[in-house]
């Protein structure tokens, strides 16, 4: 058992990882639009990488997964989405790691007509804490962000293959016996694939050994009825980030966003495919297509890119102290060379996660 796991099976701690979107000193709404007019090329000295190897030099990374598949015709869109964050060393052990997920549906009846409040707020489980309600309502012995801290600080100290061959059995759960199997009861395969995915995407960023991991995320819905000749839909976004800090200086800086749409008629019968991939923005690349439909010269993950290294070194104050302009595009010339998209949303998201 590893020191981390042995604290949450003595105190039962229940961690609260992400703060509300709102930072100091200006604020910002989470769901600020990303997409707007094209980068030019990026000149920032800030984007270069460490020198990989560098001793205590940590990797970051950050994966979004997402599943639909339990939406249901003439009833609701369903939205599963695990997060996590990580650091990695050069040997691939993890060295830390940050769990969180969000469960939320937009409903639509036979009509095609949406039912509920897509404007409603969204709470990840870890903010929901108790709230999302395992054990008063599922009769759980441990919350959902007390079994996903366990699965996180069982991963650290290991590698992916270390850590799918300890913590999972054939049926996905924890082995029957073990020290995390006494803490967390829920399917497992799905977060620990995420873990797996978020090893992948780790970069060397700026990341050292001893600065804290934070991971953050703002989801938000949009949906619309159906018309006669026009599908109704409910879109999930989330932005999120992983960042390191130390003496609340960020330290390294990841941002991903992931859009997940479904569509349905005017009878509620869903017209999207429910098992079809769903990939991140960062996942996209190219495909996205700013530079091909949108007359772009780069693509939201390099602009993303560039503005998570323009706020590497800076404080929470600090970001919230970037000058933009009426759009919340940027409006400070080094930062505006490589950015042009609206960066309120991901200063708010930065913000978010320094205060977690």
């Amino acid at each position: 058992m590893t020191k981390r796991l042995a604290t949450l099976l003595s105190l039962g701690l229940v961690l609260c990882l992400l703060a509300g979107c709102v930072g100091t000193p200006v604020v910002y709404n989470c769901t600020e639009d990303h997409n707007t007019t094209a980068p030019t090329e990026t000149t920032l000295d800030s984007t270069a990488e460490p020198t990989v190897g560098e001793e205590g030099a940590l990797k970051t990374g950050l994966a979004i997964t997402c599943s639909i598949a339990k939406s249901e015709n003439a009833s609701l869109a369903d939205y599963d989405v695990t997060l996590v964050a990580v650091l990695v060393d050069e040997e691939g052990i993890i060295r830390d790691c940050i769990i969180d997920g969000i469960a939320t549906k937009t409903s639509f009846d036979a009509t095609g007509a949406v039912t509920s409040d897509p404007a409603a707020p969204i709470s990840t489980k870890n903010e929901l804490g108790e709230a999302y309600g395992m054990v008063a309502w599922g009769g759980a012995k441990y919350e959902w962000n007390e079994q996903a801290a366990a699965l996180a600080a069982f991963a650290v100290g290991k590698t992916v293959e270390e850590l799918r061959n300890g913590a999972v059995n054939e049926q996905g759960r924890a082995p029957e016996g073990t020290d995390l199997a006494t803490m967390a009861t829920i399917y497992l395969g799905g977060y620990v694939s995420a873990i797996e995915a978020a090893v992948a995407n780790a970069k060397h960023l700026g990341a050292q050994s001893g600065d804290t991991l934070k991971l953050a995320a703002c989801p938000s819905m949009e949906a619309a009825s159906a018309e006669a000749e026009k599908n109704g839909s409910a879109q999930l976004t989330v932005d999120a980030t992983a960042l390191t800090e130390k003496d609340g200086i960020i330290t390294s800086c990841l941002i991903d966003s992931l859009q997940a749409k479904v569509e349905f008629d005017a009878t509620g019968t869903i017209t999207t495919d429910l098992t079809a991939p769903l990939l991140t923005k960062n996942q996209l690349g190219e495909n996205y297509g700013m530079v091909a439909w949108g007359g772009a010269i780069a693509e939201w993950d390099a602009q993303a890119a560039s503005f998570a290294a323009y706020v590497c070194g800076k404080t929470a104050d600090e970001v919230g102290g970037i000058a933009v302009n009426e759009k919340t595009a940027p409006a400070e010339a080094d930062l505006a060379s490589s950015v042009t998209i609206a960066i309120g949303g991901f200063m708010a998201l930065v913000q978010k996660a320094l205060a977690a």
